[in-house]
């Protein structure tokens, strides 16, 4: 379809962000519908109720204007001129009709991984990606690849938009360092090979605080997994750590005795002793110290990334290993990995007890609650769901992770907010992503359903809702739009669906 002649000169100017001339207020001229994959110049999503991203209420009915990868105008509608058919609407090529749907910001999965194999077995990129995007997610920062090739290549691709895929962010590893200034030359060198941030585990106190320091020279940003080590949160709070990963080093700073009671037989690297003995950990914590912790937090701006759901199947296995969508969209490389094995990380229950997912059970409790001060206390919040280990699938980890943050207690505006604006905010995004809002980046979901009644809207496949009385499928994310391309949530479920059929024949024909 040719675009009008007011909308060829918009176009041809480009669009100056928020200064859609009143003239083209006009009555919508025929507009096409969206097509999966397929860029139009401008793209209006009409009718929509707003989310915004920054925690406050839904707002509609709107229809928002995007023109190439940009949000160019929200035009808020007049309910009763609507319903006259004199409302004053803004023209564009194609459209998608979100009556009665809920648009929100592109979620943003902030502790992510792009893996190529799994238990040795190869699992295409292509599917992770696909199933990141038909769960609304637009941008994910990978967090602790060695410096993959691979990643930086699909890196390049996304930004070429040569492959179908969210935003990436690389986190490299840090890797290994011997002496401070090693750790300096580390740092550099994944400088050079175009690191976004870095990725970091447990470090020697010395190591650490070099590594920190010439970060911040570099201008990247830090994301540490602390686990059992010389370090805790206290030195990240010195050093300026950008995010805490998981809750490592948190509850442990705040034990007076500077140490968990472990047992003599513990051992760090049986993984079922490690996280045996964290499900007890949060319990150890001194409650005046450890909000003492949190505070400082704060103050330092270090902000926390909890990927709450990575964690479930230690306080329900059971549930962890029977999700409803395993039998349609589980790799086989996947579910080989999950299956309890010393040699995979984090496929740790072997002679796993009630008792563990008892402990576990109330360790999530007074994780809950630190959450809460910490957010009281002004802290940053964001999201991630560490799919590919411990019964996490890509994407369906991230929505389960919002469900446990209203678990929580957090009112589901907030947890919005800790998926979109705060993640945005922790990868130093927060002026073009993370928001329904003129001039940022066109990152956006079209959900059916209500995402502020029910978080399960957001799972890919939808789920039911009762209408006058009787049960109704909902289609999940109907629509992601990354950058102003729009991606058919069922369309992209189809595909991903035909790569795990055709990875079960062929494991089938061995």
């Amino acid at each position: 379809m040719r675009p009008t002649r007011p909308l060829r000169v918009l176009l041809a100017l480009g669009l100056a962000a928020g200064t859609l001339a009143p003239a083209l207020l006009e009555a919508q001229a025929g507009s096409a519908p969206a097509r999966h994959n397929v860029r139009s110049r401008s793209l209006a999503i009409r009718n929509a109720t707003i989310v915004d991203g920054n925690g406050t209420p839904a707002r509609g009915p709107a229809d928002i204007l995007i023109v190439n990868d940009t949000i160019a105008q929200i035009v808020w509608l007049d309910p009763v001129a609507l319903r006259a058919g004199r409302a004053r609407r803004p023209q564009a090529e194609s459209e998608i009709d979100a009556t009665g749907k809920f648009v929100l910001p592109g979620l943003i999965n902030a502790h992510a991984h792009l893996q190529h194999e799994r238990a040795a077995y190869p699992q295409p990129y292509e599917y992770t990606l696909k199933l990141w995007l038909a769960s609304g997610i637009t941008s994910f920062r990978e967090v602790g690849t060695d410096s993959n090739p691979g990643l930086l290549a699909v890196r390049a691709a996304e930004r070429a938009g040569t492959i179908v895929s969210p935003r990436a962010f690389a986190y490299l590893r840090f890797g290994g360092a011997r002496t401070p200034e090693q750790a300096r030359e580390r740092v550099r060198g994944l400088k050079t090979l175009g690191a976004d941030g870095i990725k970091i585990t447990g470090l020697d106190r010395d190591i650490l605080m070099a590594m920190l320091d010439e970060a911040k020279k570099q201008g990247l940003r830090v994301a540490h997994h602390v686990g059992v080590e010389e370090t805790n949160v206290w030195d990240d709070i010195a050093g300026g750590t950008t995010t805490i990963e998981h809750w490592y080093g948190i509850p442990d700073a705040a034990i007076r005795s500077k140490r968990q009671n472990f047992p003599s037989d513990y051992n760090y690297n049986d993984e079922t002793d490690r996280f045996r003995w964290a499900g007890r950990l949060w319990r150890e914590a001194d409650p005046a110290l450890l909000d003492t912790v949190l505070m400082s937090m704060v103050k330092a701006n270090v902000g926390w990334v909890p990927t709450l759901d990575i964690y479930e199947a230690s306080r329900d296995l059971q549930r962890a290993q029977t999700q409803p969508w395993f039998r349609d969209y589980l790799h086989p490389a996947l579910e080989e990995y999950f299956k309890p094995d010393p040699a995979n990380h984090g496929s740790y229950f072997i002679g796993w007890s009630s008792t563990d997912e008892t402990f576990w059970k109330e360790n999530y409790q007074i994780w809950f609650r630190a959450l809460r001060r910490f957010e009281e206390l002004g802290g940053t919040i964001g999201c991630g769901d560490d799919a590919g280990f411990i019964y996490q699938l890509y994407g369906f980890g991230l929505i389960r992770e919002m469900e446990l943050h209203q678990e929580a207690g957090f009112h589901p505006l907030k947890v919005i907010q800790h998926c979109t604006g705060n993640a945005a905010r922790l990868l130093g995004e927060e002026n073009r992503l993370g928001r329904v809002r003129a001039g940022f980046k066109a990152d956006l979901i079209v959900v059916d359903g209500n995402p502020l009644e029910d978080f399960k809207v957001l799972y890919p496949g939808g789920t039911t809702r009762i209408v006058n009385g009787e049960s109704q499928p909902t289609l999940g994310v109907e629509w992601t739009i990354k950058g102003g391309m729009p991606y058919h949530g069922p369309t992209l479920m189809r595909e991903v669906k035909a790569i795990v059929d055709e990875a079960r024949a062929r494991r089938g024909a061995r």
